[in-house]
């Protein structure tokens, strides 16, 4: 497969969602970083989670935007890699997941000149999908369950709700990050919020893909499919994924956003 053409150095910005921090993305980072070795790859923390877990989530996705829009624009502006001209221009690629996607979409929104495009992975809108497809109520015993585990069985809780792994080597670095940045009850409470209230009216302000997972457990793929249907825009769907795409096919997911990106450079 032909590479990225060599001419292109916008970052890409990674954003994860509900309670989930930037280690989160796992190995689909480096496969990414190797991917695209010419690009600078970006990820931060929200408030409320990983090295922000001291931090109080916002209850408002455009809150969240605001947060991270000035972190970006704090780190371009100290990182050797962006130029001036990447600095005025604040243009940069998205790949979101799930509320990360909701936080995408929003930045289109409040700052429509600074993403040149966006992946959004499993997402879902309260004003397109009922609360019942967004959440699976197979899954509300256990999001009840969440709040009354422990550290390590909130962590095994997760793996098993959004991934049809069985790997314990990853439940461990999950559980060692949580031990390290925990989430707060009161914090995954005003994150689940702000995904539940969130809606986005109008086209999406840039070029944009949508990736769906057809076994998602946590949210249903119509979600997806009525964002296609609504947006006019591509919907590439894994057959046997969970939820966290990243963490279950990373080299599938690699090669969706290098055949996007070629067609989109």
């Amino acid at each position: 497969m032909s590479p990225f053409p060599k001419n292109t150095n916008r970052p890409i910005l990674l954003i994860r969602g509900l309670l989930r921090e930037a280690r989160h993305w796992g190995i689909f980072t480096e496969k990414l970083k190797a991917a695209f070795p010419q690009r600078e790859i970006i990820a931060f923390d929200i408030a409320g989670n990983g090295s922000r877990h001291n931090e109080q989530s916002a209850t408002h996705i455009s809150d969240m935007v605001d947060d991270l829009h000035t972190q970006l624009t704090n780190y371009q502006a100290q990182s050797a890699q962006t130029t001036r001209a990447q600095m005025e221009k604040g243009d940069i690629d998205i790949i979101a997941i799930s509320m990360g996607g909701m936080i995408a979409l929003e930045w289109m929104q409040k700052f429509p000149q600074s993403i040149h495009s966006a992946i959004l992975i499993n997402a879902s809108l309260s004003n397109y999908s009922p609360f019942t497809n967004r959440l699976k109520w197979q899954q509300y015993s256990n999001i009840l369950r969440y709040f009354f585990l422990s550290e390590a069985k909130r962590e095994a809780l997760i793996f098993n709700m959004t991934t049809h792994l069985s790997s314990t080597e990853i439940i461990d670095s999950w559980v060692d990050w949580r031990h390290t940045n925990p989430v707060s009850a009161s914090n995954a409470l005003r994150q689940l919020y702000a995904a539940s209230r969130y809606q986005y009216h109008g086209n999406p302000a840039s070029q944009t893909l949508l990736i769906g997972s057809q076994n998602d457990a946590l949210v249903d793929i119509s979600c997806s499919k009525v964002l296609t249907k609504t947006w006019h825009i591509p919907l590439l769907i894994h057959p046997t994924a969970g939820h966290d795409l990243p963490t279950d096919d990373p080299d599938w997911l690699i090669d969706k956003v290098r055949l996007f990106y070629q067609r989109h450079s």
